[in-house]
């Protein structure tokens, strides 16, 4: 994982309608930066529809949501209309992001150690630096921790 108070690595990848999206177009706004292993799967589901949930919040405080996988485009529009998903997803097959952002790593399940996507989230400031850093997020809290997290940081 990368560290806090680091730049963010920038990068440009296409969302679930083909279209190029760079981390620089949200120069000026908080962004929520979550990497997921899967689209379709328990967990990853259940993240995405927290995230879904908990959108007008994200929403109100102008804060952009970004789930990135290396799933492709076609992948990320079926998952996006079969759960009504409302933020941006990447598509990232190359792991241009994924291993900028250090979240390709050795995973073991049921005693066999392979590579893949470690579920984490950066919260990146307006500025372009990873304010916070969550490795290891569970999937059904990741959302309304960082809620939590910038409604403390505003009382700040």
């Amino acid at each position: 994982m990368l560290p806090q108070k680091t730049k963010a690595p920038m990068f440009t990848l296409p969302d679930k309608e083909g279209n190029l999206v760079s981390l620089s177009d949200f120069a000026g706004k908080k962004v929520v930066l979550y990497f997921y292993p899967r689209d379709n799967t328990p967990g990853c589901t259940r993240q995405a529809c927290a995230f879904s949930a908990a959108w007008e919040e994200f929403q109100k405080l102008g804060v952009v949501v970004i789930g990135i996988s290396k799933d492709s485009v076609a992948s990320h529009q079926k998952f996006a209309q079969k759960y009504n998903l409302p933020f941006l997803l990447l598509s990232d097959p190359e792991l241009q992001a994924i291993q900028a952002y250090d979240v390709w790593q050795e995973k073991k399940n049921y005693g066999k150690v392979s590579m893949g996507v470690v579920r984490s989230t950066y919260l990146i400031d307006e500025n372009g630096w990873i304010e916070k850093v969550m490795p290891k997020v569970k999937p059904d809290t990741n959302a309304a921790e960082i809620l939590a997290y910038l409604a403390g940081s505003a009382k700040e």
